[in-house]
């Protein structure tokens, strides 16, 4: 239902599209609907108690008729379309993340930050992955991926996909993308698999000519020194290793070694640079990471420091 809507150009309310967030709630008027997770996390007992559903895990059975609040915001620049893709090549960045590079038949239209859902050989559902690279005609769409577990995404995509093999890719999704609309310097924040998108907005921000007096900043933090892989990929691309500062932390004492790095969660990192970086709401701030991660900066920015809700960005993953 979700992605029907958008691709009709409607402003129906979502962020992560695969049933964590809650935000794309909804009430069945009239007509049938099948549930595809009917446990998902994103729906809360009470909701569940007042027919509430939620519209990235329901498909309509004939017509049907809802209703919703719809979000301004939410309505697509870009609509989503189906398309599929093969995989060119898959580059290790650390024991556990690779660079994955698929190309399409079609330009990669998207807005930097944004992701696409990727249906993958033998795996039930979508998974959603945030692109890395800047939109181009040439149809290449990257992504940084972290293997999590045993999980089954993770292993068709690690273990099971070779270059030449095609899967379906959906999009662009997402709200968490680069507004260039202001003047404010911008800060990222990230760990593990989040700089993938992160290295998209900043891709663009260090290119866009509005933006050429900002300060361009990205907190990244890791377990060990070996998770550290964002100052490698901003030293690939001459315009990130140029306009981009670059804080990392480890969060394991018992990895540190040798390491003279910041210790700490990267939003307590965060947190210590505030303290001396002055008002916290002269920045736009995007960050994406693990959900504890992104409660934490929450937490921190919204409330410690009263930073206007207009100017965070982020898509709440499960």
């Amino acid at each position: 239902m979700l992605r029907a809507a958008l691709r009709a150009g409607i402003a129906f309310p979502y962020e992560c599209n695969s049933g964590g967030c809650g935000s794309c709630q909804f009430e069945r008027v009239s007509g049938d609907l099948e549930e595809l997770w009917p446990q998902a996390p994103g729906l809360t007992p009470r909701a569940r108690e007042r027919g509430r559903q939620l519209a990235c895990q329901t498909v309509p059975i004939g017509d049907c008729t809802l209703r919703v609040r719809l979000k301004p915001d939410c309505q697509p620049s870009l609509r989503p379309t189906r398309r599929r893709a093969t995989l060119v090549s898959r580059t290790r960045l650390t024991a556990d993340m690779a660079e994955f590079s698929f190309r399409a038949g079609d330009p990669a239209d998207f807005l930097p930050g944004q992701y696409a859902l990727l249906d993958l050989p033998g795996v039930a559902g979508s998974r959603a992955y945030s692109m890395s690279n800047l939109p181009n005609g040439e149809g290449l769409w990257q992504f940084v991926i972290k293997q999590i577990g045993a999980g089954r995404g993770g292993a068709a995509l690690f273990e099971g996909l070779q270059p030449g093999d095609t899967i379906g890719l959906d999009g662009p999704y997402g709200m968490a993308h680069l507004r260039t609309d202001n003047d404010r310097d911008i800060v990222c924040v990230g760990g593990g698999s989040g700089i993938s998108p992160l290295l998209s907005i900043l891709a663009a921000a260090a290119r866009a000519p509005q933006l050429a007096s900002k300060r361009l900043l990205l907190f990244y933090g890791g377990r060990t020194p070996a998770d550290l892989c964002a100052p490698a990929l901003l030293a690939r691309d001459e315009a990130l290793a140029r306009r981009v500062e670059c804080v990392t932390a480890i969060s394991d004492p018992a990895h540190a070694g040798a390491w003279e790095g910041q210790r700490g969660f990267v939003h307590q990192v965060l947190q210590g640079w505030l303290e001396s970086a002055g008002d916290a709401s002269r920045y736009d701030y995007y960050f994406c990471g693990p959900p504890p991660m992104t409660d934490a900066l929450l937490r921190l920015l919204m409330l410690g420091k009263r930073v206007p809700t207009a100017q965070l960005h982020f898509d709440r993953f499960v």
